[in-house]
């Protein structure tokens, strides 16, 4: 019942599994990783393969750049797998069913979990012979192969088991995948940041992997998975259809730690109270509606969650990157960055593909609310709300500037630091609202968004460390890092600081900073958005031509 006769497994592994993404996928990611190898491969005729050579530092930092690349990705893709595996029964409106069905919750969760990690298992599987090809080039046992991969799996199964626990929890896909990726990203980074770290103590290194993170990965798997069992056993009153009716002042008693209060400041900004009487003549009711209703229909603990995680994570980056160490700026630039971009989409991707999915698309093409209105109206009911909460986490830099004197003279750089956040903040939000005018369900919508926003974000920063680790004497090598114009972590590092560090003093080229760079990111984003707008608007003028 568990596992050979879990009919959620096997329906979820036949929906899965012959779905033409996931051999697309399975072939992408091949691709990518057979390409990192092949033009990292050395190119001399003659190789030295003794211990402590050339070749093979070359290739123990091949592995390493190969390992914690799939790391990262698959880390990052076990969420879209698996964050809406319990929540994609809510949004079918089949989940009062299921838990209406003779099987166990631990046998829904277990095949739910299985079926969400077994095309992540094909990927990570099919890349052995890969890296295989490394090992005769020395630098790297076998052994240190063989951690790897069982560290990546045990990670890609706590991960997985996160998603699933969060989908148990949330009434959206949405909101299950938002949270899983920001409690799942502090997690990445520290493997990332360990596994590099700890190259020079290989052994030890081996006997981690082989102990502490199995015990880790098994305390958190078990403690998640009974969790959620007990969640699907005991679940709370539904309505028809499995939805739950979220009462706001209820949830506010019986909330825990923060307290969203949405008639007071600054709550109002981002969270603002249901109207109690008419609307003004010239107001937009799409906006309207989306701003007060729409976004918090389901209640603000994903909201919650999201302002306390972000909050205690700032805290040490704010206080090591702007206040001890204020050279270290970009790096808390490049935090609020990435926390808008999982954000961000959440409050956007949805705007449209909710409407097709209620069937209320047509209606609302067919009232006298012109396209134009409807289209500013999602965009910024959207774009308030991620950008307030983004916003949240920029208060620490102004409160720097007044405290920390090495900023009194950088205030261009400060104010630019400035734009290209909210530079961020306006693409996130209309790229999800562009993929939602695409896509016809919200969770292609938000999946595509998050897949854009990282090519666009950091892709040119991959390529450009490659470039940098293995074609550093290369001609074109320079010309690489300017492609990094689409992503503001390259802009943000290319602001530059005239600040000391200790004994320490910037290099004439640090000090320069590379403003070109920064330019053309601010030039291509007003670009690229003014496209996505001209082209949304097209799309809306012509569906309400035709529905006329």
């Amino acid at each position: 019942m568990y596992l050979l006769e879990n009919p959620v497994l096997q329906r979820e592994l036949l929906v899965n599994l012959r779905m033409v993404r996931a051999f697309v996928l399975l072939f992408v990611y091949q691709a990518l990783l057979g390409a990192v190898v092949y033009f990292a491969w050395p190119q001399d005729t003659h190789l030295d393969l003794t211990a402590n050579s050339q070749h093979a530092t070359q290739t123990r930092a091949l592995v390493d750049l190969f390992f914690i690349g799939q790391f990262v990705i698959a880390s990052m893709m076990a969420p879209s797998f698996a964050a809406g595996s319990i929540t994609g029964e809510k949004e079918r409106h089949t989940y009062e069913m299921l838990l209406a069905s003779p099987l166990r919750p631990a046998a829904i969760v277990l095949g739910k979990l299985v079926a969400a990690l077994t095309h992540l298992a094909v990927l990570i599987f099919a890349s052995l012979p890969i890296v295989m090809l490394c090992l005769p080039l020395g630098g790297v046992s076998v052994y240190e192969v063989l951690a790897a991969y069982i560290g990546l799996i045990l990670s890609v199964i706590t991960f997985g088991m996160i998603s699933v626990a969060c989908s148990a929890f949330f009434q959206r896909t949405s909101a299950a995948l938002v949270v899983s990726y920001l409690l799942i990203l502090p997690l990445v980074i520290i493997g990332a940041i360990f596994w590099l770290r700890m190259a020079r103590f290989g052994e030890f290194r081996l006997m981690l992997i082989l102990t502490v993170l199995p015990a880790l990965s098994a305390a958190a798997f078990l403690v998640l998975f009974f969790n959620t069992s007990s969640l699907l056993l005991h679940p709370p009153d539904v309505g028809s259809e499995g939805k739950e009716v979220v009462d706001l002042e209820q949830e506010a008693q019986q909330a825990v730690g923060l307290v969203i209060q949405r008639d007071q400041f600054p709550d109002k900004l981002f969270a603002p109270p249901k109207r109690d009487d008419l609307m003004e003549d010239d107001a937009n009711p799409v906006y309207d509606k989306e701003i007060r209703s729409e976004i918090f229909s389901q209640g603000t603990l994903m909201l919650r969650l999201v302002i306390q995680v972000s909050m205690v994570l700032a805290i040490p980056f704010m206080a090591v990157c702007l206040y001890i160490w204020p050279i270290y700026a970009a790096w808390y630039i490049s935090y609020v960055v990435v926390f808008n971009m999982l954000v961000g989409p959440v409050f956007s991707a949805g705007s449209v593909t909710s409407e097709r999915e209620r069937e209320t698309l047509d209606l609302l093409l067919t009232t006298i609310i012109s396209p134009w209105q409807i289209l500013w109206g999602k965009l910024i009911a959207g774009l308030r709300v991620s950008s307030v909460l983004t916003l949240f986490l920029v208060w620490p830099v102004l409160l720097a500037c007044a405290m920390v004197k090495d900023y009194w003279t950088n205030l261009p750089s400060v104010g630019a630091y400035f734009s290209i956040i909210l530079l961020t903040c306006l693409t996130t939000a209309m790229i999800a609202l562009f993929c939602s005018v695409l896509f016809r369900t919200t969770s292609m919508s938000l999946m595509t968004t998050y897949l854009v926003i990282i090519l666009l974000f950091c892709a040119p920063l991959a390529v450009n460390f490659f470039a940098q680790t293995f074609f550093q004497d290369h001609p074109n090598t320079p010309w690489v890092a300017q492609m990094g114009f689409t992503s503001p972590f390259a802009a943000a590092f290319a602001v530059p600081l005239d600040i000391s560090l200790g004994t320490e003093t910037l290099t004439p080229d640090q000090l320069q900073g590379n403003w070109p760079l920064y330019a053309l990111y601010v030039g291509f984003t007003v670009a690229m958005n003014g496209l996505l707008l001209v082209v949304m608007m097209w799309l809306f003028s012509t569906r309400w031509r035709v529905a006329a």
